[in-house]
């Protein structure tokens, strides 16, 4: 058998022949593809080079992670510092008295060096305090990042000055959740930030207005489903609430209201109609709200849907 017809009817995954198809242009001589680039072999001219390698990626028993940790918005320099270790190396072995030194000298020197101005550390300690206040509330990884991006984008817009970062940070982590539909309390916002509640909703409404938050107006359905569940009331009553809000939606009768004032008002409603004994000062306290507010939408909704 010939050399020729062996090469021609064998198979190699780095050289593919092909003398009928893709012929050379220039001289119509045999053309050979390999994993670097696309030759004629008579004339040598080459028709295209470092081709797509479209085989998988190899796979090591002892290697699992192939890269780095992915850029995130909750840390100023998006996750791109150094981290310097202090007891062993990175093999595990222990580190010498010597070499224990040099690290804790590049350690202090690199914590110097972290932030390059003013700005860059008040925005590393307001990303810290969103993580902070959306651990303590139990907010999501998702809305989390939201957060932290909402406070870059104030730090960068200059809402900052004249503000505190705590406050921020809590209208960040509340707009976030408001702007996806959470319900999440004002006043537990305020309890984990630690500030003031008029500072809080100030610097709420400076994000709504200066960064054009879509954020919807809440209705009281949305709050029931907490409410309930921290007054462990029966499935009837819960159903029974969520269709007087509802029905008091439809009717407009909630505009200018307390959203958990109002989802207050309509659990009692339903526990007063289902005879399950729930006092007014037991929802107003778990809604966050006067009694008097709850009584107020109690008398509403008797009047305007019966």
């Amino acid at each position: 058998m010939a050399s020729s017809n062996i090469y021609t009817s064998v198979f190699d995954e780095d050289v593919q022949t092909d003398n009928q198809t893709n012929g050379c242009p220039e001289c119509g001589g045999c053309v050979e593809t390999n994993t670097v680039e696309t030759v004629c072999e008579a004339c040598g001219l080459v028709l295209a080079e470092h081709a797509i390698d479209h085989s998988g990626e190899p796979v090591y028993d002892d290697e699992t992670e192939r890269t780095g940790a992915p850029l995130t918005t909750a840390r100023h320099d998006r996750g791109l510092s150094t981290m310097i270790g202090r007891q062993r190396d990175a093999k595990g072995n222990t580190l010498s008295a010597k070499k224990r030194r040099q690290l804790g000298r590049l350690r202090r020197e690199q914590k110097r060096g972290r932030f390059r101005s003013k700005q860059e550390r008040n925005l590393s300690h307001g990303l810290g305090e969103v993580q902070r206040i959306a651990s303590v509330l139990d907010v999501d990884d998702t809305l989390q990042e939201q957060a932290c991006q909402l406070f870059r984008s104030a730090h960068s817009e200059g809402l900052l000055l004249g503000r505190s970062i705590e406050a921020v940070a809590a209208a960040s982590v509340y707009a976030a959740c408001r702007c996806n539909g959470r319900t999440l309390p004002l006043a537990d916002v305020v309890e984990a930030a630690h500030v003031g509640e008029n500072r809080v909703t100030n610097a709420y409404a400076t994000l709504n207005e200066e960064l054009g938050l879509p954020a919807e107006p809440m209705q009281p359905h949305a709050y029931l489903p907490r409410l309930a569940s921290n007054l462990d009331v029966p499935d009837a009553v819960r159903r029974q609430a969520r269709t007087l809000a509802e029905r008091a939606e439809e009717t407009q009768i909630v505009h200018g209201a307390s959203p958990p004032g109002f989802a207050a008002a309509c659990l009692y409603q339903a526990a007063q109609r289902a005879d399950y004994r729930l006092t007014q000062a037991a929802v107003a306290d778990v809604a966050g709200v006067a009694a008097n507010t709850v009584r107020g939408h109690r008398d509403t909704l008797s009047n305007e849907l019966e």
